[in-house]
């Protein structure tokens, strides 16, 4: 099971809406750093009647008790914090600051294949490779003592609704 966070050079392109829920003296660090929407129980309450157009939660330890409640609406749609992640944080600022900058997380599905956004279409070829090499780098070091064999097996690239391309592996993980 292979699973991450990396910090792409170029960001994604992706203009993410993150919500901080965190105690009032965290409040104006969090708006300073850039978060969309701050505060606790009102945004508990919204969410719990359904309102979930957010991409992003960053929250801190103390308050997990309250978030732990919304576990079954926010579960299922990726959005819960997670320490592993880097959105359980006590650095509410550092945290905004790299999700807004392009952070993404990964994780391998059941076949094996961990699919994840590197940049977009409009994006210099330059950039976009710097951010597939960042992201093949991360995987390679988050890899398993115990594996053996080829560790990757093959690579392919695609935009959202086009064909794929096949990305020579040897070529990118020398």
């Amino acid at each position: 099971m292979v699973r991450g966070v990396v910090a792409l050079p170029h960001g994604t392109g992706k203009d993410l809406k993150v919500l901080v829920l965190c105690t009032p003296d965290k409040e104006e660090e969090a708006k300073a750093a850039g978060a969309d929407y701050v505060g606790l129980d009102e945004y508990i309450q919204k969410i719990k009647g359904g309102w979930t157009d957010i991409d992003v939660i960053i929250t801190m330890p103390a308050v997990m008790g309250k978030v732990g409640a919304l576990g079954r609406i926010l579960g299922p749609r990726g959005l819960m914090p997670n320490p592993k992640t880097g959105t359980v944080t006590m650095d509410i600022a550092k945290a905004v600051t790299e999700v807004k900058a392009g952070k993404i997380d990964f994780k391998v599905d059941k076949y094996g294949i961990i699919h994840a956004m590197v940049a977009k279409s409009s994006f210099e070829g330059s950039k976009i490779e710097d951010n597939l090499n960042e992201l093949l780098s991360t995987i390679v070091k988050l890899k398993p003592s115990s594996s053996k064999g080829t560790y990757i097996k093959s690579i392919y690239i695609s935009s959202t609704m086009s064909p794929s391309i096949q990305v020579d592996t040897k070529s990118v993980i020398a």
